[in-house]
Parts: structure tokens; C-alpha cells; sequence
């Protein structure tokens, strides 16, 4: 049987957080291979070097802050109607903040679910009559190694966050399998973004460059309904459990 990769032309994608790091790499490499699109960010201004060279016809772009539970509602509504439709949403915002088990103050934690996992959560909720529309939905959470092993004391929270985006990508899977609706979650270790530029345990010359997750990113997008990939973890060094 021939492989048949879905084709970019016509497909639009929304992809969070775009205005740096992971997600502008992942909206660079998404808008070379062909797709539209929708590009959110908390300050929408940020977004103008990343759609810079990009034709205006193909890419959009909104506000869009994870604490304020309206705002993804508003920007898939404000990506239907420019583009008619919305075949793939690519969770890449995030924030990671110190919280150990012995901390009072829940507010780092309260943050973090907030931004990590509810965040995706509303725009997964809000996207998901389009997704089942394009009887091709993709859903791409960037979950991190965080969702799959607790690395440190000071993790606690964050990992927290983001195993319970890791059960949310499975629950996707359950939800919107007989509607086309595929989702993967993508599971960098150490990637060299400012979000890494405090870390002390690994060189950044042997950190994930994003752009490696960007194209794992475009793989797992243009796979047919008959090939899904839930979760992919990334090691940019060795590591016993994942």
C-alpha cells in the first residue's frame, strides 16, 4: 500500500505561544511546508518579526493569554472566520515556575495549571467542532519529559502540570478518534530557548534545537488517520525511564 502524508495546501493550523522559541520555529518550519496560519501570542505585536517574510494570505495573528479563560474561545472564533476552517492546533505556550510538595503558597502551582494544562484544555474544547469538520483534526500538545518522569524537587509542580496534559492528549485520542481527530504529544527534554538559559546540568551546544521539534511537529501533522503517534519523547541525553 503507498504511504499517503496529508497535504498542507488548504489545512490551517493554530499554534500557540509562536512569537518565540519553539513555537516560532515551529511556525516558520509549518508556514514553509504549505499550511495557513493562525498564530497566537499574549502580546500580539510580538508576532511581527516572525511573519515578517511570511505572505499575508496564509498567516493571521491573535491575541492570546493562557490565565484568561475567553481568550481561546476568541481566537479560534477569530481563526474560523478569517480562514473558514481549522484542520490542526499546536499547544506550544507554556511556563515552568519552582513548587516542591513542601510549599504553602500554591500560587506558582495555580499558575502553572492554569497556563499548562487548562490553557490547552480551553483551546482543545473551543477548536473541536472545526477538527471534527476536517475529519483530519490534529491536536499537538508540547508536554515535555516533565509529563513523563519528575526530575527534581522544584519540578513537582510543573510535572504535575504537564502529566495531566499528557492524560488530557490521551483523552483527545478517546473523544475525537471516530471524527478523524488525532493528537500527539511531543516530549522534549533540555531544548536551547530563554526558557533554558538559567540550566547548568547540560551544555547548550548539546541542548534539542527547536527547530528538531518543529520537524517532529510537521511529521506528526501530515500522518493519515491510520498511522497515530500519542507521544514522542526527545532525549538530548540518556536517560533511564523514558
Amino acid at each position: 500500500m503507498t504511504y499517503s502524508p496529508l497535504s498542507p495546501k488548504d489545512r490551517v493550523i493554530l499554534i500557540s505561544g509562536a512569537n518565540r522559541g519553539i513555537g516560532r520555529a515551529i511556525a516558520e518550519r509549518l508556514y514553509d511546508e504549505g499550511y495557513s496560519l493562525s498564530l497566537g501570542a499574549r502580546r500580539p505585536e510580538s508576532l511581527k518579526p516572525v511573519i515578517a517574510a511570511m505572505e499575508g494570505g496564509r498567516v493571521s495573528t491573535h491575541g492570546y493569554d493562557a490565565r484568561k479563560a475567553p481568550s481561546a474561545a476568541a481566537w479560534v472564533a477569530a481563526a474560523a472566520k478569517r480562514f473558514g476552517r481549522i484542520d490542526g492546533l499546536v499547544n506550544n505556550a507554556g511556563i515552568g515556575l519552582d513548587f516542591t510538595v513542601e510549599d504553602d503558597d500554591e500560587t506558582a502551582l495555580d499558575e502553572m495549571w492554569t497556563v499548562n494544562t487548562k490553557g490547552p484544555l480551553r483551546l482543545i474544547r473551543a477548536a473541536f467542532p472545526f477538527l471534527k469538520a476536517s475529519g483530519a483534526g490534529r491536536v499537538v500538545n508540547i508536554v515535555s519529559l516533565s509529563g513523563k518522569r519528575v526530575a527534581g524537587d522544584a519540578l513537582t509542580g510543573y510535572s504535575m502540570s504537564k502529566f495531566a496534559t499528557m492524560a488530557l492528549t490521551h483523552a483527545v485520542r478517546y473523544s475525537g478518534w471516530n471524527h478523524g481527530i488525532r493528537s500527539t504529544a511531543i516530549c522534549p527534554g533540555y531544548v536551547a530557548t530563554d526558557m533554558t538559559a538559567d540550566v547548568t546540568a547540560l551544555p547548550r551546544k548539546k541542548m534539542i534545537e527547536p527547530g528538531a521539534v518543529a520537524a517532529l511537529v510537521a511529521t506528526v501533522l501530515s500522518l493519515p488517520n491510520s498511522a497515530s503517534v500519542v507521544e514522542i519523547p526527545v532525549n538530548c541525553r540518556l536517560e533511564h525511564s523514558v
